[in-house]
C-alpha cells in the first residue's frame, strides 16, 4: 500500500507530553481490546482462533494508523459524479480519492471481509469462515472507516442472495466476481431499495418490471442507493400484472454494464450530500429500461430480500459497536493523559463515572453482537432453536446498539472537549457516522415493531430467547447463585412484558421500551455467562461487574435523590477502568453488595 500524503503535523509532535491529550493514532485496536480476544476464544474453535489472530493483529495495527489516515482523507475528499467522459460521451463515472481506493484494497483485497462467509481459502483458511470470525474483522475495520462498511455488507448480501436464490446461469456469470479478493476481478454489489413513496413501506414501491425475452426491463426511480456505481445490484420491482403490496414484488439482479461493455440503461441523477459516511457514494437512480434478471420466484422477492436485510441488520449492529469502541478508545486516551486541576481525568470521581457510562453500552453491544453472530452460525448449520433465537436477537441488537452509538460517540467527543468538535480529530466523524445506524435498514420504530409484533407476536421467538438465557445461567456455575436467580427473574419479567406489548395493537407505543428491556436483560445474562467462561480460561471475572451495572443503570428504576457513590461502587470502577484482573470471589462479593 502506498502511504497517503499527510496534510497535518506529524502525530509524534501532536502527542508529545505537555501538549493536548493524545488521540488513538498508532494504537493497535486489536491489542487494545482484550474483551474481543476473550469473546472470540469463547465462540470460536481453538484452531480457527489461532489462525485468524495474526490477521486481526495486522488489521488492528492498520486501523489505528495507516487506514485511519486514509479514512480521514476519504471523508474530507468526497466522491464526485461525472456525467461525461473526457471525449464528451455520455458515460457516467464516479471519481474517488486515492485514499478511498486504499481502504478498498484492505477491506476487499487483503482481508476479503465481504466474502469470508461465502468463499473458501481467504487468508489461507481452507474453508469458509463462520459469521463470528467474519464480524471480528467487520468490528476492527469499522473502527477506522464506517462508510465502506456499506459496500462490504451489500456486496456480501448480493452474493448470498445470488447463491441462495439465483439460477445456475446467473451464478456462473456473477457469483465469482462478487466474492473475489483479486481487485482486478472484483465486482462490488449494491442494494437499491428505497423509493420516494416510502422507505420501510416496501409494498408501496412503484418500480415496474417488463418482461422481454430472457430478461426484464426496469422503469422507475430508486431514491437512496448506496455504493451507487456498484457493478451488480439487487433490487425489488413489481412485474407488470402483479398484485399490490409486498407479495407482488420480485427480486432482480441488475448489472451496471452490459455484455458489450456499454452502461446499462439507468442513470445516477445525483449523489447525496450526507451528514456522515461521506467517503462512500450514495445516489439517486433513474431506471430507463434497465436490463435485469429475475432472482428466485417472482412472488417471493420481498421475502428473499428480507434475508439480506436481516443479515445487514446484524452487520449494522456490529458496525455501530465498532464506532462505540473507537469512541471509547479515544475517551480513555484523553482520560488517562489529560491533566486538569492537577489530576488526570481518570482519577477524578466524575470523570471515572462518565468513562464508565461510555464503557457500559460498548461492552453490552460487543456481547450481544457475538451472541447474535453465534446464533446465525448455528441457524445456518440447521438449528431451528437458533433460527428462532436469531429472529428476536437481530432486531433487538439493531435497535439498541445503533441508538447507544449516537450517545456514546457524543459523550466521547465531550470528553475531549472543544477540540473533539474539530474535524481534524476522529470524534466528530464518529458522531456523524453514528447517526446512520439507527436509520439504515429500518428506523428505530420500524425495528422495534419488527422485534415485538413479528418476532414475538407472530413467531413466538421470545420463548427461544428465554430458553437460551436460562441455559446460559445454568452454565454459569461459578457466578453467585443469588445473582443468577435475580437474572432469571428479570429474564422472565422482560419476556413477559414483551408478550404483553405484542399481544395488543393498543400497546404498540411501548414497543421501544420492551425491546430495550429484552436487550438489557439479555446482555446482563450474556456478560455473566462470559465472566464464568473467561474466569475458567484466565481467572478474570470482571465482566460480571458489567452485568451488575447493566441492571443497576439500565433496568432498575433509580431514585434521583439518592447518592450513588459508595466504597463498593468505587472499587467496581477501579477494577473496570484500571485494567486489573479480578477473580470470581472478589467480583462476586462486589456484585452482591454494591
Amino acid at each position: 500500500m502506498h502511504q497517503p500524503i499527510r496534510s497535518h503535523q506529524a502525530d509524534a509532535i501532536a502527542n508529545q507530553p505537555g501538549l493536548l491529550a493524545p488521540d488513538t493514532t498508532g494504537m493497535n485496536f486489536y491489542r487494545a481490546d482484550p474483551a474481543l480476544t476473550d469473546l472470540l476464544r469463547i465462540h470460536l474453535p481453538d484452531a480457527l482462533f489461532h489462525h485468524i489472530e495474526p490477521h486481526l493483529d495486522r488489521l488492528g495495527e492498520l486501523a489505528g494508523g495507516y487506514l485511519d489516515e486514509c479514512a480521514r482523507l476519504a471523508d474530507r475528499h468526497t466522491p464526485v459524479l461525472h456525467q461525461r467522459d473526457r471525449f464528451g460521451r455520455d458515460v457516467q463515472w464516479i471519481e474517488y480519492h486515492p485514499a478511498y481506493r486504499e481502504l478498498e484494497k484492505a477491506a476487499f483485497g487483503e482481508f476479503g471481509i465481504h466474502a469470508l462467509s461465502i468463499r473458501k481459502g481467504i487468508m489461507g483458511w481452507p474453508d469458509k469462515y463462520p459469521v463470528v470470525a467474519k464480524h471480528a474483522f467487520t468490528f476492527l475495520f469499522n473502527q477506522t472507516e464506517f462508510g465502506m462498511g456499506c459496500p462490504i455488507n451489500v456486496t456480501d448480501g448480493c452474493a448470498k442472495l445470488l447463491a441462495n436464490f439465483g439460477d445456475e446461469a446467473l451464478q456462473a456469470k456473477y457469483l465469482d466476481g462478487l466474492t473475489q479478493t483479486d481487485m482486478s476481478k472484483l465486482t462490488q454489489g449494491g442494494q437499491f431499495m428505497t423509493e420516494k413513496e416510502g422507505g420501510s413501506d416496501v409494498g408501496t414501491l412503484t418500480t415496474r418490471a417488463v418482461r422481454e425475452a430472457d430478461h426484464w426491463r426496469l422503469y422507475g426511480e430508486k431514491w437512496f442507493c448506496s455504493n451507487a456505481d456498484a457493478k451488480v445490484v439487487m433490487l425489488l420491482a413489481r412485474p407488470e400484472g402483479a398484485g399490490p403490496g409486498t407479495r407482488g414484488v420480485g427480486l432482480f439482479l441488475m448489472p451496471r454494464f452490459l455484455d458489450d461493455g456499454s452502461q446499462n440503461h439507468y442513470r445516477i441523477v445525483r449523489l447525496k450530500d450526507k451528514l456522515g459516511t461521506r467517503s462512500m457514494a450514495s445516489g439517486e437512480i433513474k431506471l430507463e429500461g434497465a436490463i435485469a434478471y429475475a432472482v428466485g420466484k417472482l412472488d417471493r422477492g420481498f421475502v428473499q430480500m428480507a434475508e439480506m436485510v436481516n443479515s445487514s441488520r446484524l452487520s449494522n449492529g456490529v458496525k455501530s459497536t465498532a464506532l462505540m469502541r473507537r469512541a471509547y478508545h479515544d475517551a480513555m486516551t484523553v482520560a488517562k493523559n489529560r491533566v486538569v486541576f492537577g489530576n488526570r481525568i481518570i482519577d477524578l470521581p466524575l470523570g471515572r463515572r462518565q468513562t464508565l457510562k461510555i464503557m457500559l453500552p460498548v461492552e453490552q453491544a460487543l456481547s450481544m453482537s457475538f451472541l447474535t453472530a453465534d446464533a446465525l452460525d448455528r441457524a445456518e448449520a440447521g438449528s431451528q432453536d437458533a433460527a428462532a433465537l436469531l429472529r428476536i436477537l437481530t432486531p433487538t441488537l439493531k435497535f439498541r446498539a445503533t441508538r447507544d452509538a449516537r450517545k456514546v460517540c457524543g459523550d466521547a467527543l465531550e470528553m475531549r472537549g472543544g477540540i473533539g468538535y474539530i474535524e481534524e480529530f476522529a470524534t466528530a466523524r464518529l458522531l456523524r457516522d453514528a447517526h446512520l445506524g439507527s436509520i439504515w435498514e429500518g428506523t428505530g420504530n420500524i425495528v422495534a415493531i419488527d422485534a415485538l409484533k413479528r418476532a414475538v407476536g407472530r413467531h413466538g421467538a421470545e420463548s427461544a430467547l428465554a430458553a437460551d438465557l436460562h441455559a446460559r445461567l445454568d452454565d454459569s456455575a461459578s457466578v453467585p447463585q443469588a445473582w443468577r436467580d435475580r437474572l432469571r427473574g428479570l429474564t422472565d419479567r422482560a419476556v413477559g412484558f414483551a408478550r404483553e406489548v405484542a399481544g395488543k395493537a393498543d400497546n404498540e407505543a411501548d414497543a421501544r421500551r420492551a425491546t430495550s428491556l429484552l436487550y438489557h436483560v439479555a446482555s446482563a445474562v450474556a456478560l455473566a455467562w462470559e465472566a464464568h467462561r473467561i474466569h475458567d480460561m484466565r481467572g478474570d471475572a470482571r465482566r460480571l461487574l458489567l452485568s451488575r451495572l447493566v441492571i443497576d443503570h439500565r433496568v432498575s428504576p433509580s431514585d434521583p435523590f439518592r447518592l450513588t457513590e459508595n466504597a463498593a461502587q468505587q472499587k467496581i470502577a477501579a477494577l473496570l477502568l484500571d485494567d486489573r484482573a479480578a477473580g470470581m470471589s472478589e467480583v462476586g462479593e462486589l456484585v452482591l453488595t454494591a
